[in-house]
């Protein structure tokens, strides 16, 4: 069944399915014993891999399981369930820093470019007159997508030709042929804005115009067939231009025409579905339409040539490009490999660095992402991105950061190349690539408060590297005596006992601190005692310091202790299941002995004194941190539009009202300010904006001067962290000084690192308010008051 096909609705979907029935029949009679073989042994592998899997991550989570029992076996129940809540909230937070790191703007699909398309009229080539009025259209799609525009445009095959319509269904008015029109161009239909008496006609319209196939269908078909096209992309290289140039124009034409050459380097597309799909062909459409390049063609009745410089895009890329445009996915399998004449130069210059002699499927996605880049289209872009993520792998983690991480890299891979490597830490740890890694991704990574991964083989693997980075530099610094050959002290090895531990502590003077040195369990181990006595850690754990009891050592992974030494732990899975399993067994004995009496405190994540201020590198993850400070230079931070503002507030606002949020803000240790940051960030993350615009979303007073008591009342509303009865009071200007700090605010650095009852006692004697309150004592009954400050 095609395009031309005009049989009812009903009897095409009987013949298809009975088709498809025979089709699935004969496949199975063919082939069913060695399918059936096949899947046997595919099912049998499987499970094998499952259960090793299975068993490998449970020895080891058994592992780290155990060394947090023996920790925390003799707590009290109350500190068990701190910890726990602790663990929940990064959770929680997790969860919502996932969702962020994932977070990029919508590319539009095929069907929403061919509706704008069909809205502004790109490049079209026929006019339809019905009723009166002029419908621009194009007639490849018409052709392609209706017999009736077939058989009826082919009588007019003049370019720009003013064709009449009449239909044989009647009470078909305008509004109606223009949604079968915007139909044979997206393939939708919205009959609930029809009218009854309409949808009662339109089987008699499907079969004067006939039925369509899919859209993605039809597209194939006419990116195959290269019918009516009226374009030809053509790939030239630097010797193509100069014997161009150095020929004439009638040496040129027929060595054009004799040569097989050049035929390979073009391919036949359309001009209307390059326009809808990217702006770079819309705009040079326009440009050659401008300036009559596109009126000697047409005179000529030849193709526009669409000349493409080989040495940014490679011909081997071009039906990966116009599959993409045609079909909305990137295939791979359409480029054109092993054939060292069609690489470009950065492809060339890629292999010569790596050292290889063939590219890897993810150095050719890399390849076509800035082939979408440059070409302003998302749907190719995206495509390689996700090839790209798909095929992370240990091997090559480094190289895909390194590319992330280059101005013409994709920002998105690396978030998940950086997921990646907090996720499989462990691994990358014990593998050899762990020394390659370079240090501001290493840094990165210990910052990270979800990384997957023991105290103790972080700091194995930060001396690790920290040795190797050790070793190179001593084999830099010693004198080659014979040229040519390799170093003395790469032939005879530098022994561990030789490292400058002076020299290690410097190379590893960024690291150590981030190292969580308090919970590296268990605490008589050697890799600890060994960095202590090097010299490398400066400061010892806190169990070390003062006695040895267990409460000593519980202060650093409980808050509120009053002690100032808790340290925010990471959210390593192991030690949340334990966790969580300690405390289900230690509450079903309370519960047995008298569950009555257990109280489970609520710890907020503020510190409980007004002199502890907490450490803001484990309050909240480093790299998750918004700015402390408004810095405001012109043009380094992209203000969005006012209308822009309000649709990402509103976007914000929607995230806010979502349960994964509702549930991080309530979480007892929640740090409800890096939760508030996670949603902006995803906002200015799915507009397309780079993340230092959270801080626009954050102080917007500064950026929007008209519209202060908008804001104020869009930061009392929409944040979750406000009292009841905190008033709304508009910010003062940067510059300006008010005793008095609005409690919308959140650009103080004070105020984030202060309890809330530390910031009032500052205008206490300035601010006069009363609320009525109930209080209960205790005794069942109930007492009403108000309270005047």
């Amino acid at each position: 069944m095609g395009a031309n096909s005009s049989l009812p609705e009903r009897t095409q979907a009987s013949a298809r399915s009975a088709f498809a029935r025979l089709s699935q029949a004969y496949v199975v009679s063919d082939g069913e014993l060695s399918a059936r073989d096949k899947k046997k042994k595919a099912s049998k592998f499987a499970t094998l891999r499952k259960k090793l899997i299975r068993a490998r991550r449970h020895s080891r989570s058994l592992d780290y399981g155990k060394a947090l029992r023996e920790l925390i076996s003799t707590w009290h129940v109350r500190d068990i369930s701190a910890l726990v809540h602790e663990y929940e909230a990064l959770a929680a937070l997790k969860e919502l820093a996932a969702a962020a790191s994932l977070a990029r703007p919508i590319a539009h699909t095929l069907r929403q470019d061919l509706a704008t398309l069909y809205e502004y009229k790109f490049c079209t080539d026929v006019d339809l007159i019905y009723r009166g009025a002029c419908f621009p259209a194009h007639r490849s799609i018409l052709s392609l997508r209706s017999p009736f525009f077939r058989n009826l445009l082919s009588h007019h095959p003049d370019y720009g030709a003013s064709v009449l319509v009449k239909l044989k269904t009647p009470r078909v008015d305008i509004h109606l042929f223009s949604a079968l029109l915007r139909y044979l161009y997206t393939d939708e239909l919205n009959t609930q804005e029809l009218s009854i008496e309409t949808n009662e006609i339109l089987p008699q319209l499907a079969e004067e115009f006939g039925i369509p196939n899919q859209l993605e269908h039809d597209l194939k078909v006419l990116l195959d067939n290269s019918e009516n096209s009226d374009a030809v992309l053509v790939f030239s290289s630097e010797n193509d231009q100069a014997e161009m140039l150095g020929a004439s124009l009638a040496e040129a034409s027929q060595s054009m025409h004799c040569s097989n050459r050049t035929s390979k380097l073009e391919f036949p597309c359309h001009k209307a579905i390059l326009a809808a799909r990217s702006p770079f062909f819309r705009n040079l459409i326009i440009r050659r339409a401008r300036s009559g390049e596109e009126l000697t063609e047409r005179a000529l009745h030849t193709p526009s040539r669409i000349v493409l410089d080989e040495s940014v895009i490679s011909r081997r890329y071009a039906r990966v490009l116009l599959n993409a445009v045609y079909q909305d996915t990137v295939d791979l399998s359409c480029i054109v490999r092993g054939s060292s004449s069609m690489c470009s130069l950065s492809e060339v210059q890629a292999m010569v660095s790596s050292g290889r002699c063939q590219m890897t499927i993810v150095d050719e996605a890399m390849e076509i992402y800035q082939i979408g880049q440059f070409l302003d289209f998302p749907v190719l872009s995206q495509g390689c991105e996700d090839i790209i993520v798909d095929s992370l792998s240990l091997d090559n983690l480094t190289a895909v950061l390194n590319w992330s991480s280059e101005p013409h890299g994709s920002r998105w891979v690396h978030r998940q190349a950086m997921n990646f490597l907090t996720e499989e830490f462990l691994q990358l740890a014990h593998s050899p690539g762990l020394v390659d890694l370079n240090k501001e991704y290493l840094l990165e990574a210990l910052r990270s408060d979800f990384l997957q991964v023991g105290e103790l083989d972080v700091l194995t693997s930060v001396l690790k590297w920290g040795e190797h980075q050790l070793v190179r530099r001593i084999e830099e610094r010693e004198p080659n005596i014979l040229s040519h050959t390799a170093h003395s002290v790469t032939k005879k090895g530098v022994k561990k006992r030789d490292l400058n531990d002076v020299e290690l502590r410097d190379i590893l003077a960024e690291m150590l601190p981030l190292v969580r040195m308090d919970h590296v369990i268990p605490y008589n181990n050697d890799t600890l005692n060994n960095a202590i006595k090097r010299g490398l850690v400066s400061t010892p754990p806190s169990h070390m310091i003062g006695d040895e009891s267990t409460g000593q050592r519980m202060c650093a992974w409980v808050r509120g202790k009053n002690n100032g030494v808790f340290v925010r732990p990471r959210l390593f899975t192991p030690y949340y299941e334990e966790a969580k399993a300690i405390l289900e067994e230690q509450l079903s004995q309370a519960h047995d002995q008298d569950a009555g009496r257990v109280r489970m405190l609520n710890i907020s994540s503020i510190p409980d004194t007004l002199y502890m201020v907490e450490d803001r590198h484990y309050a909240m993850p480093y790299a998750l941190a918004p700015a402390s400070t408004v810095d405001i230079i012109a043009g380094t931070i992209p203000v969005p539009d006012r209308n822009t503002y309000v649709t990402m507030l509103q976007r914000e606002a929607e995230l806010q009202r979502s349960k994964v949020a509702q549930r991080a803000y309530s979480l007892p240790c929640s740090d409800k300010r890096a939760v508030s940051f996670q949603i902006q960030l995803r906002v200015v993350r799915e507009f397309g904006m780079p993340d230092s615009t959270t801080e626009v979303m954050t102080n917007s007073q500064y950026y929007y001067t008209e519209d202060n008591t908008h804001y104020a009342e869009r930061r009392y509303i929409a944040s979750p962290t406000r009292q009841k009865h905190s008033p709304a009071v508009s910010l003062s200007p940067p510059g300006s000084y008010s005793p008095v700090e609005n409690e919308a605010s959140s650009d103080s650095v004070l105020s984030d690192m202060m309890p809330d009852i530390a910031m009032a006692t500052s205008s206490m004697s300035q601010m006069h308010m009363h609320e009525d309150f109930e209080l209960d004592i205790g005794d069942g009954s109930s007492r009403h008051g108000t309270l005047y400050i």
